[in-house]
């Protein structure tokens, strides 16, 4: 028996999903979003995020975010993010694409944050208005970030009120906001727009949908015309009922918490177990479904060939690893992994 903790891509789609994706399969439908499950999505997303707002599926994570900056950057803007974010370093150019050439700047950060120290030494060295500089537009949060690690509502608040003083929108990608949501136990709009954002990349995907995003815009006014530019990337899906109906199983009943609890859990397992191996050293808090840890790099061929599937990070004489937990993960798996690498160590 082998276990696979290369990606939550990997996993297979949620038995609930499936199932509503079967049931939406059953007669025609109006298509490009003019069918009855997509009608049902704004308001179950505003009852789950407490507030008004506007809804748009599309396929895949890349676009919700590179769709989504572009609505709140100019050609000429500057987005501000980590450096280690989905944005900067796993998405092709799309944002710098989809917004005509807007800009990223890349901040650093302990863990994969941005902090307020260091947004606010950064907008304090831009110049709004000259003709010569790229002009602040927007900040870009990950949650989860690409450390596994998880911003608290109040740091989120912290720094978009910093983006408030510069006039500037915030976007988050939520491609594991689950997973965030909950590792915290807080609400939804705690999270968000409560806390200063904008315009959220939901994600749903990496936790047990088949292809599934959506970009929610907290400030309706924002979405203006995002149909067309949806539309002109190629992300009007003709049979929307299909992806509006693996967000609708995945909010109904609180399954998609329920799902990313699971993945947090088995993260925490894995990690708990890892830090009591003195070959292993954990690279940073274990607070969703994502775990960097450093082994001595000769485990790592025998630990592939017994099965076990994970990601390097970097070099591979450097010993870094990433693994990440899934909804379907389970126990005995991650008992397997820990009992392999204290043989090993």
């Amino acid at each position: 028996m082998s276990a696979i903790f290369t990606s939550d891509n990997q996993a297979p789609v949620a038995p609930e999903i499936m199932a509503a994706i079967l049931k939406a399969n059953m007669g025609r439908a109006p298509s490009y979003g003019a069918d009855a499950i997509t009608a049902r999505l704004q308001p179950l997303f505003a009852k789950c995020f407490e507030t008004d707002l506007r809804v748009f599926p599309v396929t895949t994570g890349t676009a919700a975010n590179a769709l989504a900056l572009a609505m709140l950057t100019p050609p000429w803007g500057t987005i501000f993010c980590h450096q280690e974010s989905h944005i900067a370093t796993d998405e092709c150019g799309a944002p710098e694409f989809h917004t005509s050439g807007a800009r990223l700047h890349l901040l650093p950060g302990d863990h994969g944050k941005l902090t307020p120290e260091i947004l606010s030494r950064c907008l304090r060295d831009t110049s709004p208005g000259d003709q010569h500089q790229s002009q602040p537009a927007a900040i870009s949060l990950s949650q989860v970030t690409e450390a596994g690690t998880v911003y608290r509502p109040d740091e989120i608040a912290a720094l978009t009120a910093i983006a408030r003083q510069h006039k500037l929108y915030v976007h988050m990608d939520g491609a594991r906001i689950a997973n965030a949501i909950a590792s915290l136990n807080c609400s939804p709009a705690d999270m968000t727009w409560r806390a200063g954002i904008d315009v959220l990349s939901f994600g749903a995907t990496k936790n047990g949908a088949l292809a599934a995003e959506a970009v929610l815009f907290f400030n309706p006014a924002l979405s203006e015309n995002f149909v067309f530019r949806r539309k002109r990337a190629g992300h009007l899906v003709s049979k929307m009922r299909f992806l509006s109906a693996q967000l609708e199983a995945y909010l109904e009943n609180g399954l998609w918490l329920e799902l990313a609890a699971n993945a947090n859990a088995q993260a925490a397992r894995i990690a708990n177990g890892l830090q009591a191996i003195p070959a292993v050293k954990i690279l940073h808090p274990v607070q969703a479904n994502e775990i960097f840890v450093q082994i001595p790099p000769a485990m790592i061929q025998p630990l592939r060939d017994q099965g076990f599937g994970f990601h390097v990070w970097g070099r591979e004489d450097e010993g870094i690893i990433r693994l990440v937990t899934a909804f379907d993960t389970q126990p005995d798996e991650v008992d397997m992994f820990i009992h392999a690498v204290r043989v090993l160590g």
